[in-house]
């Protein structure tokens, strides 16, 4: 019989509340009373890869629009409200959703609803505010990506050795030359297509009367007009057949660094993913894992190892594809080849000689502590709840998933590695550069 690691000893019980607008919006409450404060969290079903050809950086462009005004309110007055009230908001642009949240006392509820609406139902669109906010995200390629060392590695470079596809290999930060050509027009046909109400989630956690709520959101949310909205595109493109490699060079970089990626199945079969969840925590998380004690603790050849899943690490916030990456920075004395054949023969080692019933156990108590400890605010609730239901349609997931993860055995594990093959993964090495900037 297949061993299972041991089902963890706390299980989730969130109260989760769902309901749909006319106009298509879908809204998941969570209410507690224990909290005394709410977050309010919406995502909108456009990510990097829903971008055109032509106008890469637009789904992050756009969220710094998001924040330049609306139908009722000025410039900054979103912040003022919100951070008035004692609260906090932000945003955030991923490969598959854009977000917006706030976390405030549970007496400005409404306020943070009427927000959220305001936006969806008319952002500020105007040739300032577009200038404007161009500048500001060429500014923050300029410092997060071109002037910073390894800026670019793994996320934005490594897309184009392992995917074909326009949607899956260009840069989602945005060249300079597409964000400056961009118009008011394609920004009003970008809102228009992707914040519409049935393309959105809203996920409100903490201490709230959900007949409340859903009354606010009626009354807020209920008359934006509905639009059509389309399915989710596929983003699906053959598999590797033969191995991949590229080279990057970094004038900033002190070190040398390698990472190897391969694809996954579709996140969408979590019985089929989760064993690369795991993987990815039994190769590289803590000092007792695979590589980090081959490569760190007895070869000494590495000054630091990751594993995870999906272009910007987070492995069920993304459709099909989805890579599997190893990043591993080494010393500028080692050869990139012998921290690859490393990575190999551990993975070897670990198909030929499986994995004990303990690893896997300490490492899925490990995933869901943490799991536990990123969900017990109400933020984390909110986000997480609210991607589930966006990406599968399931809120309810936010409670399942440790023991989904406690029912992954050893031998899907082990299966799961034997897929990380030498003929179809894509590696990229970054080298630090020679010479004069």
């Amino acid at each position: 019989m297949p061993t299972r690691a041991p089902a963890p000893t706390f299980h989730l019980s969130y109260a989760v509340e769902r309901a749909q607008l006319a106009n298509g919006l879908r809204l998941v409450m969570l209410p507690d009373k224990t909290s005394s404060v709410v977050a309010v969290a919406v995502y909108y079903d456009v990510g990097m890869r829903s971008e055109p050809e032509g106008r890469t950086g637009f789904a992050h462009l756009f969220e710094h629009l998001m924040f330049q005004g609306s139908a009722s309110l000025g410039k900054t007055e979103h912040f003022t409200y919100v951070q008035g009230s004692g609260g906090v908001l932000n945003g955030s642009t991923h490969v598959d959703y854009t977000n917006y949240y706030e976390v405030l006392p549970s007496n400005a509820t409404e306020l943070a609803l009427f927000l959220e609406a305001d936006r969806m139902r008319s952002v500020a669109l105007t040739q300032d505010n577009l200038d404007n906010q161009v500048a500001v995200v060429q500014n923050e390629i300029r410092v997060n990506v071109q002037n910073r060392p390894y800026g670019g590695f793994p996320w934005l470079q490594i897309p184009p050795v392992l995917f074909s596809s326009f949607a899956n290999t260009h840069d989602g930060y945005g060249s300079f030359v597409d964000l400056e050509a961009a118009t008011l027009a394609d920004a009003q046909s970008f809102f228009d297509r992707y914040y519409a109400p049935g393309n959105a989630v809203v996920a409100v956690a903490g201490d709230i009367d959900p007949a409340q709520v859903m009354a606010w959101v009626e009354q807020h949310f209920g008359d934006i007009p509905s639009r059509a909205v389309a399915p989710p595109p596929s983003f699906a493109e053959p598999l590797l057949t033969e191995q991949k490699r590229a080279v990057v060079e970094d004038k900033l970089a002190p070190a040398p660094a390698v990472a190897i990626a391969w694809r996954t199945p579709d996140p969408a079969d979590l019985a089929g993913f989760l064993p690369y969840v795991v993987l990815a925590e039994v190769l590289t998380d803590g000092d007792a894992s695979r590589l980090q004690e081959r490569l760190l603790l007895r070869d000494r050849t590495a000054t630091s190892i990751g594993g995870y899943l999906g272009i910007m690490g987070d492995p069920l916030d993304a459709r099909e594809p989805t890579p599997f990456l190893l990043e591993v920075h080494h010393a500028p004395d080692v050869a990139a080849d012998t921290v690859i054949a490393a990575v190999d023969e551990e993975i070897d080692r670990l198909v030929t000689d499986g994995l004990t019933t303990e690893e896997v156990q300490r490492t899925v108590a490990r995933m869901v502590a943490r799991y536990l400890r990123e969900v017990d605010p109400v933020l984390g609730r909110a986000t997480q709840a609210a991607v589930f239901e966006q990406q599968r349609g399931r809120a309810e997931l936010l409670n399942e998933l440790p023991d989904l993860l406690s029912s992954v055995t050893t031998e899907q594990v082990v299966a799961a590695a034997a897929t990380l093959r030498r003929d179809n993964r894509a590696i990229l090495e970054l080298r630090p550069a020679r010479g004069e900037s």
